[in-house]
C-alpha cells in the first residue's frame, strides 16, 4: 500500500524539552523505530511539524541586528531541511536497503485567504502569559493560549496545490521513501504567470499532510501523535476514546482547534476525497493503525 505518515511535533521535541539538535535527534530515532516496520511493507511517505523549530530560528533571526528578520516563508524552509536532514539519517540507518530522500516542497496558498486576517497557528516555544504579552507588545506578534502557556500565532492559510508533487510521485514510483511537505510546506502564491514567491505564513501539517496523500494517490493516512486516539472530552473523568468514525460523526465532535482538529479535519477530507480509510492515534501504534487495529480510524462508511 502507499501510506502518507504525518509525524506530530511530539516526534521531535516533547513539551517542555529544550530545542535541542540532541532532543530532537533523540526523538526522531524513537519515530523511526515505529515507522520503519511501514518503510519495509509499504510505499511511505513521511511528513513532519515544525512549529518549535521555525519560531526558534525566528527568534534566532530577530537577535542578530545587522540584517532585518528573515521571513517565514525562509525559516520554514530551513527548518523542512534540518528536520528532514535528522529524520532522514535516521531513516537510512534503520532501513539501509531503502532508498530515502528528503525533497524542500513548496504549497501554493490563495492571497485572499482569510486566515491572512485571523493569525492562529502557533510556532516557537511556551511562554508565561506576562512574558508572551510583553513580547507581543514589543514585537508586534499575536499571541494566544496554548494548553497551559501561551504562544505566538501567525496565519496559517489552507494548502491548495503541491509544487513539487510530480517530483514527489517520480521518487515514489521508483521505490524511494520520501520525506516532504515539512511543517507543511514551504507557503507560496502564485500569480497569473505561475511564478511562485513566498509569504509569511505557515501552513498546518496535517491539511497539508491531507493533500499530499490525496493529490499521491495514496491507500491511507496516518496522523500519528502523543495520545492513542481522539477523545470525546478530553482531559475530563469521562474522556472516551473514539474508535470509529466516519467524516460526518466526527467532525460532530468538539474538538480543540489547536491541537486535535486540524488532524480530525485533515483525516475527513482524505476520506471524503478518496473512499478511503486514515487513521489518528500514537506514534508507537504506527502499525496498529494501518492495519486498522488502533486509535481512531476515520472511514468512509461504519462497519456493521
Amino acid at each position: 500500500m502507499r501510506i502518507v505518515a504525518a509525524l506530530g511535533g511530539n516526534a521531535l521535541l516533547r513539551r517542555g524539552e529544550p530545542l535541542t539538535a540532541e532532543s530532537q535527534r533523540r526523538n526522531l530515532a524513537r519515530a523511526v523505530r515505529a515507522l520503519a516496520p511501514l518503510g519495509r511493507e509499504h510505499e511511505l511517505v513521511v511528513t513532519h511539524g515544525n512549529g518549535p523549530q521555525v519560531g526558534l530560528l525566528a527568534l534566532q533571526s530577530l537577535a542578530y541586528d545587522e540584517a532585518r528578520p528573515y521571513p517565514l516563508d525562509v525559516l520554514g524552509a530551513e527548518s523542512e531541511g534540518m528536520i528532514g536532514y535528522l529524520l532522514e539519517q535516521e531513516l537510512v540507518n534503520a532501513l539501509p536497503d531503502r532508498p530515502v530522500a528528503t525533497l524542500l516542497t513548496q504549497v501554493v496558498v490563495d492571497a485572499t485567504d482569510p486566515a491572512f486576517e485571523r493569525p492562529t497557528k502557533p510556532i516557537g516555544p511556551v511562554y508565561h502569559e506576562a512574558e508572551a504579552r510583553r513580547l507581543a507588545r514589543e514585537r508586534g506578534w499575536s499571541i494566544a493560549c496554548d494548553g497551559d502557556g501561551w504562544r505566538r500565532v501567525v496565519p496559517s492559510p489552507e494548502p491548495r496545490r503541491i509544487v513539487e508533487l510530480s517530483t514527489i510521485r517520480l521518487l515514489v514510483d521508483a521505490g524511494v521513501l520520501v520525506v516532504c511537505a515539512g511543517g507543511g510546506g514551504i507557503p507560496v502564491l502564485a500569480d497569473s504567470a505561475g511564478a511562485l514567491r513566498g509569504v509569511e505564513a505557515v501552513i498546518d501539517k496535517d491539511l497539508a499532510a491531507a493533500l499530499l496523500a490525496t493529490s499521491l494517490g495514496a491507500d491511507g493516512l496516518v496522523l500519528l501523535t502523543d495520545v492513542g486516539a481522539v477523545y470525546r472530552g478530553y482531559g475530563t473523568s469521562a474522556a472516551e476514546a473514539i474508535r470509529e468514525a466516519t467524516p460526518a460523526e466526527l467532525r460532530s465532535e468538539p474538538l480543540p482547534s489547536g491541537s486535535m482538529g486540524p488532524k480530525a479535519e485533515a483525516a475527513c477530507r482524505f476520506v471524503e476525497q478518496t473512499g478511503c480509510r486514515a487513521a489518528i492515534g500514537a506514534l508507537e501504534d504506527a502499525v496498529a493503525l494501518v492495519d486498522g487495529e488502533g486509535g481512531t480510524q476515520v472511514v468512509p462508511l461504519r462497519s456493521a
